[in-house]
């Protein structure tokens, strides 16, 4: 099979390492790739935001099958416009992807099907907003509506910070994500993801991770897209886990197929746990990052297997093959990220460190120049590993960032803390 994979992060490697274990992998292609997806695809430029041009790609090159990694594509259709032009592809079409592209349409969405939840209002105006903030008090979360590249949630801890998240998204440091707003009720408890593989009919959950979102140790400063993570995420037990499908996942899919609209792809399950229920915080439609890299590394080639029977609908004959062992990935991020960082710095010691199936140094925000390989994003690498034990697993992704000479670079020291 000549199997393209749309993107150019740390998820996308990841699935390209996966795939490419596949003996069904007769030709590995990535638009765009990345330094790190080179050493083992043919990468090409390409506007994966493009359906024509996508498409256009894939027929010219005569790919049989599509996996299209981030969210942006499939919020543009390009998934809608390769399976009209008969081309297998794995992603939900543009109408289910508005369960990552509207958190307002995914609140209605849950509404309908009962789905448990935090309490919210939809605005799109910044007096209407303040006043709800100010009517409810803090903490509270702000989201912009649309897509942020998962920066757009600010968790604010007072009114005052709440309301400078509102006049900021209106203000457009989101760009059109924040036209729009949702304001949610604070949850607590602990934050878990499941990833559930979805064929229009059938959902079969395959991993769960935590993620890190802060970008500093302890769980402090600005969100981030992911700073590390592991799988799998001890809170979410058989029975949580079971919870969480038969109370969320379930009802959400059978709405959907209610409206006409069944869900093809990943659905990416963000939970907030308080003793042992499980509320959705989030839905994506598409594989997390970094928890894609923890959860291709235990699943490893039987990936492909488990995505290929969710595009040709055969979910119901599929299952899991666990391991019983951990994985943990740690994000490099170029210092200054989240927010403004430089690009272009030169990144040393990546040649000594291991790639076997125990430990992968994933790419995600690198280049290839002529003499070096260069940081062109503000999540750079995930140095990953796996292990029979979280703590070995542990042991070995920060042995192998230690290795890392990049001086402009940074990444927290404390992923898996909380399951350890």
């Amino acid at each position: 099979m000549k199997i393209l994979i749309l993107g150019s992060g740390g998820r996308e490697h990841a699935l390209a390492w996966a795939v490419k274990q596949n003996p069904k992998c007769d030709t590995l292609l990535c638009a765009p790739g990345n330094a790190g997806i080179a050493k083992i695809a043919d990468c090409h430029a390409l506007d994966i935001e493009d359906p024509e041009a996508v498409v256009a790609f894939a027929q010219t090159q005569g790919v049989d099958f599509v996996i299209i990694g981030p969210e942006a594509p499939l919020v543009a259709g390009v998934g809608d416009r390769l399976r009209s032009n008969g081309i297998m592809t794995f992603g939900p079409d543009k109408a289910a992807a508005q369960l990552e592209a509207s958190k307002n349409f995914t609140k209605e969405v849950c509404a309908a099907a009962n789905a448990p939840t935090a309490a919210y209002g939809h605005f799109t105006d910044p007096a209407a907003a303040k006043q709800y903030v100010r009517d409810q008090g803090a903490p509270i979360v702000v989201k912009a509506d649309g897509l942020a590249a998962g920066k757009g949630v600010v968790v604010a801890m007072t009114v005052a910070e709440a309301e400078t998240a509102i006049d900021t998204m209106f203000a457009g440091e989101f760009g059109s994500a924040g036209a729009e707003v949702v304001i949610e009720e604070f949850m607590e408890g602990e934050e878990a993801s499941l990833f559930v593989l979805c064929d229009g009919m059938t959902a079969l959950p395959v991993g769960t991770a935590q993620d890190h979102k802060r970008a500093f140790d302890g769980d402090t400063g600005p969100n981030t897209g992911g700073m590390g993570a592991y799988s799998p995420a001890p809170i979410l037990d058989p029975v949580t886990l079971n919870k969480a499908m038969e109370e969320i996942v379930y009802p959400t899919l059978k709405e959907l197929n209610a409206r006409k609209i069944p869900y093809q792809g990943v659905l990416y399950v963000g939970l907030m746990i308080k003793e042992g229920q499980p509320r959705l915080v989030e839905y994506n439609v598409r594989f997390g990052d970094p928890e894609c890299q923890v959860l291709m590394m235990r699943l490893g080639a039987q990936a492909f297997d488990l995505i290929e029977a969710t595009a040709r609908g055969r979910l119901a004959g599929a299952q899991v093959n666990w391991a019983d062992d951990h994985a943990l990935s740690i994000v490099m991020a170029t210092k200054g990220y989240p927010g403004n960082y430089a690009k272009g710095s030169v990144i040393n010691g990546l040649d000594h460190l291991p790639e076997t199936s125990k430990s992968m140094c994933f790419h995600a925000g690198t280049t290839q120049t002529e003499t070096a390989i260069t940081a062109t994003g503000g999540r750079v690498l995930n140095i990953t590993a796996r292990a029979e034990s979280l703590r070995a697993a542990r042991e070995a992704a920060y042995s192998a960032a230690d290795q890392v000479d990049w001086p402009e670079g940074f990444f927290r020291t404390d992923i898996g803390w909380r399951a350890l």
